[in-house]
């Protein structure tokens, strides 16, 4: 049989296949034997391997039962040591033939390296310092019949790697802790937010009108009532029906689809939580992220910094909170408090090389400015506030100023991580906002959002003073887990198909 230290990923074809027909030969004598592994329906696990590691003082010499995956094996004589991996980590088992007995340590012996196994007895340290299970009872629980990639150099290809993350998974340690800190961020956030008063609901994914973003959406057919419908790209308008329902404070963490190319921080299925908070505004929204950011790293970090490619980030300092004007002034030097029309927009565009297109307003192009200019600068935590009418149709407009809107978005180590609004609610200039989309995406932008008649009736029903925002928690989970991709925080990414 071909060595299993072979490297797996690399292996000749002859050898690979040798390897395939050899387990599964052992499977089928284990079947004609009728052990069949697979029928094995429990096992009674009592500890996990850090958890005695932990505790090694209060769990010396006493019994305990572990399950996990094989993942090495040490000394083939009449005793051998192995690690079994478990969802915390490994331990090492001490097998031998005086303890288990001759017929099953020759059973023992045809186990391979991949195999689930049970494992039970006693506690102890070995002379080289290892906490250790001595076995007297050992089980086959299931039974594999791949094998894994080589233990030294582990699953490195990228592609692989997201295809297959089981395996992922099982090779490299530090991809099972970063799911770990994703689904901690996310329990983390909803003790926040559950303190804070909010109600935790969940909206439609299929919808007729899928608006309160500017992106492309997904579009199938709903057979049944044979209508055309979209996947959500935004919880926002359906949440916004609720404060109109009287429910004050709610938040939904879930799903959106964006039929948009993919990248480093970009894949078509994310995770968005967007929450409202009737009476309060985009400086309650600042108020409330930047409490709950703090929160969350301190739960799930033990610190307010985080270390990002080297970069560190303080989440607990005031975090700075600058005009979009004000930023695009200070990173570009062109002042657009300045410039007063559209056209005197675009001539500053072409002198400072910024591309536009015709349809492009005043706002638009402020926006272009801060986009090339500013984004990558703002490492530390900033708001950056009050945008252009233009780029904001949802968004109550600013008493003094209404060329703008009280609107921000939240920014750390140059990326976007949230975008908030003083909810508009008034039904009358949200219709003629509609309408202005409407003619945009007449003119091509296939981004624009469209007339959502049911959500107008809710704002005429009479929607209370709100602020609201989203968060991408992927975004969140990279920053707090310093992942390069945002594949490496998703467990199953979107892939092209294999032919």
């Amino acid at each position: 049989m071909a060595n299993e230290e072979t490297r797996v990923n690399e292996a000749p074809v002859e050898d690979l296949s040798e390897i395939l027909r050899v387990r599964r030969e052992k499977f089928a004598k284990l079947v004609e034997d009728g052990e069949n592994p697979f029928e094995v329906v429990k096992y009674d696990q009592t500890h996990h391997s850090t958890d005695i590691v932990d505790n090694f003082e209060e769990l010396e010499g006493k019994e305990v039962s572990i399950a996990g995956r094989l993942m090495s094996r040490r000394g083939m004589g009449k005793a051998s040591f192995c690690d079994v991996q478990d969802l915390k980590g490994k331990i090492q088992i001490y097998v031998r033939i005086n303890d288990i007995g001759e017929e099953n340590f020759a059973k023992f012996r045809k186990y391979d390296i991949g195999d689930i196994v049970g494992a039970k007895d006693t506690v102890f340290r070995t002379r080289m310092g290892e906490i250790s299970v001595h076995v007297t009872e050992l089980s086959l629980l299931s039974k594999s019949l791949k094998p894994l990639p080589e233990k030294y150099h582990g699953l490195t290809n990228t592609d692989i790697r997201y295809r297959q993350r089981y395996v992922d998974l099982i090779m490299n340690p530090e991809v099972k802790d970063t799911f770990v800190k994703r689904s901690k961020i996310i329990s983390s956030i909803r003790r926040f937010l559950d303190g804070q008063g909010f109600m935790e609901v969940e909206t439609p994914m299929l919808v007729a009108n899928a608006g309160g973003a500017a992106a492309r959406p997904f579009e199938t057919h709903f057979n049944a009532l044979d209508e055309d419908f979209k996947l959500r790209i935004s919880l926002e308008l359906y949440l916004k029906r609720l404060i109109v329902g009287g429910l004050e404070r709610v938040y939904e963490i879930g799903r959106v689809f964006r039929n948009e190319g993919l990248d480093t921080r970009h894949n078509p299925e994310f995770t968005l939580m967007e929450l409202y908070q009737a009476y309060t505004d985009y400086h309650g929204m600042m108020d409330l992220t930047e409490n709950m950011f703090r929160h969350v790293a301190n739960e799930v970090l033990g610190t307010t910094k985080i270390s990002y490619n080297g970069i560190e980030m303080d989440l607990g300092k005031p975090f700075e909170r600058i005009t979009m004007v004000d930023a695009v002034k200070k990173y570009s030097g062109v002042d657009f408090n300045e410039i007063k029309t559209t056209e005197e927009a675009k001539a500053i565009a072409k002198e400072k090389h910024v591309e536009f297109e015709d349809r492009h307003k005043k706002g638009d192009i402020l926006n272009l400015f801060f986009e090339e200019f500013v984004e990558e600068h703002l490492i530390q935590p900033t708001f950056v506030m009050d945008h252009p009418i233009e780029i904001s149709p949802l968004t109550k407009k600013k008493p003094e100023d209404p060329n703008y809107v009280e609107r921000f978005e939240f920014f750390m180590n140059g990326w976007e991580m949230a975008n908030a609004y003083s909810e508009l609610n008034d039904p009358i200039d949200q219709r003629e906002r509609f309408k202005d989309q409407e003619e945009q995406l007449s003119k091509g932008n296939d981004e624009a959002n469209t007339t959502d008649e049911d959500f107008l009736n809710a704002l005429e029903i009479g929607m209370p003073p709100t602020g609201g925002i989203g968060y991408g928690i992927d975004r969140m989970t990279m920053l707090f887990t310093d992942s390069q991709a945002i594949r490496d925080v998703l467990l199953f990414p979107t892939m092209k198909t294999l032919d």
